[in-house]
């Protein structure tokens, strides 16, 4: 294989890695605007639907909708061929592409005043004559849909999502193990606050985004610590690289067999590599401390249904307990344990990272896998170096 084909599929290696920004010369025009024409692709195709939705009815109304979505589908299989060969936007392509996105926002609810004299913003109601203000909303709701894609895409979060899901699964034994360790001092604190009528009448009276709002208060809290702690797992990683241990880092990349006569010296990361690797310890820690927070919720709506009789339920909060949306189920049991579940999951993440059985089962593999991403990095970039030489 030829050197420069080595390089090209190593970045795409990368890419699969959830570490894009290994890739040498890493930009917006050159490697994140290019893998984000799919999910672009799909916002504007989304957008087609919601006003198909919004102008039709009856039979003719789905056999539109199921246009689109097959139109969609088939551009993003397109696109996503024409991604896979990393492509390098030119700055006449990229001024092109970011025109046809930013033009969407105005040509969506034009489309509709033109059909039908009136604009429906996506989170509200029909304003007729409000194209100004529809404006505004579709300009928020794409730029909203661009910042995160672009920044999806910069930190590779699609494969670091699938990679930390299926490592979770896999782990899912130990992960057991360790709740059943783990679940007697948090039931110690939690047991006795799930049987509290006060907090019953609460859960009944308080609506579901509120609930939401005290879920994401625990994420945030669970982020900023992971983020504190990870930064100082990132400050030990190391970089052996040695030739035999660089030979055995490249088994199984594209750059398996290419030949290392002396150590390498390690390159130092920039400050978007760093943040990178960071999101990828957080993508696996985060995911399984979510993985925790079902197998919590799950224990506390089993313990409720066996535990807490509806008379009970009306005794505490003092009127008939609301029923959700699952027969036979008070929304202030789910939403107490939606609650109870979401601190676990803070404490659970919180504490395990100082655990050292946790590291030695969970975190240990994850460092291994940014080890060898940063000993893959030295050889490619020793490889670019004899191509450039």
């Amino acid at each position: 294989m030829v050197p420069s084909e080595v390089v090209r599929r190593t970045e795409q290696w990368f890419v699969r890695q959830g570490a894009p920004t290994m890739i040498e010369g890493y930009g917006f025009r050159s490697h994140v605007l290019p893998r984000m024409l799919p999910a672009l692709a799909f916002v504007a195709a989304g957008s087609l639907a919601w006003l198909v939705l919004q102008q039709s009815s009856g039979l003719s109304r789905w056999v539109l909708l199921g246009v689109v979505v097959a139109v969609t589908v088939f551009a993003w299989v397109l696109l996503s061929v024409f991604v896979r060969r990393m492509p390098s936007f030119s700055p006449r392509a990229t001024v092109l592409v970011l025109v046809l996105y930013a033009a969407m926002p105005v040509i969506t609810p034009l489309v509709q005043f033109a059909i039908d004299n009136r604009v429906t913003a996506p989170a509200g109601d029909p304003a007729p004559g409000s194209v100004w203000g529809a404006l505004v909303w579709f300009a928020i709701f794409f730029g909203l849909a661009f910042v995160a894609t672009m920044l999806a895409t910069t930190y590779g979060l699609g494969a670091l999502l699938k990679a930390a899901i299926r490592h979770t699964i896999q782990d899912l034994r130990n992960s057991v193990h360790l709740l059943g360790r783990a679940l007697p001092p948090m039931l110690f604190v939690t047991l006795f606050l799930f049987f509290t009528g006060e907090l019953w009448q609460a859960m009944d009276r308080l609506r579901w985004p509120r609930v939401s709002l005290i879920v994401l208060l625990f994420a945030a809290i669970t982020v900023l610590a992971a983020a504190a702690r990870l930064r100082d797992e990132i400050g030990r990683v190391e970089q052996d690289l040695r030739p035999e241990v660089l030979a055995l880092a490249c088994k199984g990349t594209p750059l398996s067999g290419v030949e290392i006569a002396e150590p390498l010296q390690a390159k130092k990361l920039n400050g978007r590599q760093l943040r990178n690797l960071l999101v990828v310890l957080a993508i696996r820690q985060l995911v399984q401390a979510a993985v925790v927070g079902l197998a919590l919720f799950s224990f506390f709506v089993v313990l409720g249904l066996i535990v807490v009789t509806p008379e009970v339920a009306e005794q505490w909060i003092g009127s008939p307990a609301k029923e959700s949306v699952v027969p036979g189920v008070p929304s202030a049991m789910l939403r107490n344990a939606t609650l109870f579940a979401a601190f676990g999951s803070m404490y659970f993440a919180v504490i395990s990272m100082s655990d050292a059985e946790h590291r030695r089962q969970f975190f240990a593999p994850v460092i291994e896998k940014v080890e060898r991403t940063l000993e893959v990095r030295a050889v490619y970039l020793a490889v670019r170096e004899r191509i450039a030489a």
